[in-house]
């Protein structure tokens, strides 16, 4: 039977280490057998996490044979890993697992140096940190997982679910996974990445421009080019752009295109109004351009998320 050992250690994240506990724990095989035999592995005695001790029935040496290791998150990246821990994980990559993480757990992979010219994703809000404590890693900060064979690393929380069911899928076809996604209630593939819950404002600045970057914002269902906010800033076109990506490190075109679409994703959390006129109040002449740019940048369609992320008020 395929061994999945799940990691527990000081600071995990219990969410984490829950998700692999209960996918993995209830899969059963077409015959109605268990799918996977699962077990939390550790160190000997109280393992402490942000709220609560725990003991994991598992040892660390457990690891080394296991056909799968998963690595939940950790509660504060800058937290020193443990070289026993650090130590199991290469052992158990060598011996030929599949190594995967939840969330943050991805930092103990660099740690251990497996991320080492590979691809990787981990939560939105540390993949900036993540990319620059482990430089030969490509990240993928859209991502709600990304594979690379035997190892697989995933966003934060609900997605170290989505990953757990493609880990099942890939092992026992789509019948198998479609069952384990109904008893977690919840889609066997998820559309969409990251950049759907992520409502990033354009960059700011308190230097020269601010007061035209204001007037921008303010007059986002005006039809605006580059001439335009370049005359309101009194420079020609080339210094207006060259002074506006230095202090926001973004083009005119690219910024305003943004701050469109981040006020449109507001429009659709709080009120009803039509796409099209959602459209025409941020900017964007057409519906059918509005639609193309808007799942462009977050990645799913305005209606899309109007359902995932509206208001009850709205």
């Amino acid at each position: 039977m395929h061994k999945v050992a799940i990691l527990a250690f000081d600071g995990v994240v219990p969410f984490d280490l829950s998700i692999p506990c209960e996918v993995f724990g209830r899969v059963r095989a077409p015959d109605g057998a268990p799918a996977y035999a699962v077990c939390v592995c550790g160190r000997r005695g109280a393992i402490q996490t942000r709220n609560f001790t725990l003991r994991a029935p598992g040892t660390l040496a457990d690891i080394r044979s296991a056909d799968t290791v998963v690595v939940p998150g950790i509660d504060d990246v800058e937290r020193d890993m443990s070289p026993a821990v650090l130590a199991s994980l290469r052992a158990a990559w060598k011996a030929g697992a599949r190594i995967v993480s939840i969330c943050s757990g991805a930092f103990l992979l660099g740690a251990a140096g497996l991320l080492d010219g590979r691809r990787a994703t981990t939560h939105w809000i540390a993949a900036a940190e993540l990319a620059r404590q482990y430089p030969t890693a490509c990240i993928e900060p859209d991502a709600l997982f990304v594979d690379e064979g035997r190892l697989v690393t995933s966003a934060g929380a609900s997605a170290g679910l989505d990953m757990c069911l493609h880990l099942v899928r890939l092992d026992h076809g789509e019948a198998v996974a479609a069952d384990a996604a109904r008893l977690a209630v919840a889609p066997l593939i998820r559309d969409g990445g990251q950049a759907q819950f992520i409502r990033q404002a354009p960059p700011r600045t308190t230097a020269g421009l601010a007061a035209t970057l204001d007037w921008i914002l303010a007059n986002l269902d005006r039809s605006l080019d580059v001439r335009m906010l370049a005359d309101r800033a009194g420079m020609s076109e080339r210094s207006f752009a060259r002074h506006f990506r230095d202090q926001t490190g973004s083009s005119p075109v690219q910024w305003l295109l943004a701050a469109r679409v981040r006020a449109a994703q507001e429009l659709l959390e709080i009120t009803p109004a039509p796409i099209e006129e959602v459209a025409r109040q941020v900017g964007f002449e057409s519906p059918i351009t509005f639609r193309s740019r808007f799942r462009r940048i977050v990645g799913i369609s305005p209606i899309a998320y109007r359902r995932r992320f509206q208001t009850q008020t709205a």
